[in-house]
């Protein structure tokens, strides 16, 4: 069994679709407004043009996906890079894959590429289990807003994926430093 981390190219949009529709069928059923929940062929291709749109491959195919947003600002306007439109195949579900996609991206990503203290993302109050899960990965709730669209309370959450950076950082803050 072989696992491979890579960026995806415009051939994988069409798995990578199927990926995520069918990984996002209980957004749907939630009638949670996400647009990964909702994309077609052209959103995934331009989700994969416009950020980095990372694929855990095993055994030559796409499990799992998950996309650091390069937006210069995301909708929570802070200063971590946000990850997004996170799916695994629901074939490849409970084998560790996608805990294994989300840790290679925090470290090998965020932290050492990037050179970033924490990372973040976002998830609703009301999916039954994703705020749980995110919890339980290290992931805390910094933020919290409902945007009236129907979604309810989304919450912003924050991993610090180097902590000794990250308590540099807000030594500087402390002392009237930037980052």
């Amino acid at each position: 069994m072989s696992e491979t981390y890579r960026l995806a190219e415009p051939r994988d949009a069409k798995r990578l679709l199927e990926i995520i529709y069918d990984a996002y069928i209980t957004i749907r059923e939630l009638k949670l407004q996400w647009p990964a929940a909702h994309a077609d062929l052209a959103l995934v291709e331009d989700n994969i043009a416009k950020n980095a749109c990372y694929v855990l491959e095993k055994d030559g195919q796409i499990a799992a996906t998950l996309t650091l947003s390069k937006e210069t600002g995301n909708k929570w306007n802070r200063e971590y890079p946000f990850l997004k439109w996170f799916a695994v195949h629901p074939d490849a579900q409970g084998g560790g894959l996608g805990t294994k996609l989300l840790a290679w991206v925090e470290e090998a990503i965020i932290r050492d590429e990037l050179g970033e203290s924490a990372v973040t993302l976002a998830t609703a109050e009301k999916h039954p289990w994703l705020l749980d899960m995110y919890e339980r990965k290290g992931y805390e709730r910094i933020d919290a807003i409902d945007r009236g669209n129907g979604d309810g309370t989304m919450y912003l959450l924050r991993k610090i994926v180097n902590p000794p950076l990250h308590a540099e950082i807000i030594r500087r803050r402390r002392q009237g430093g930037q980052k």
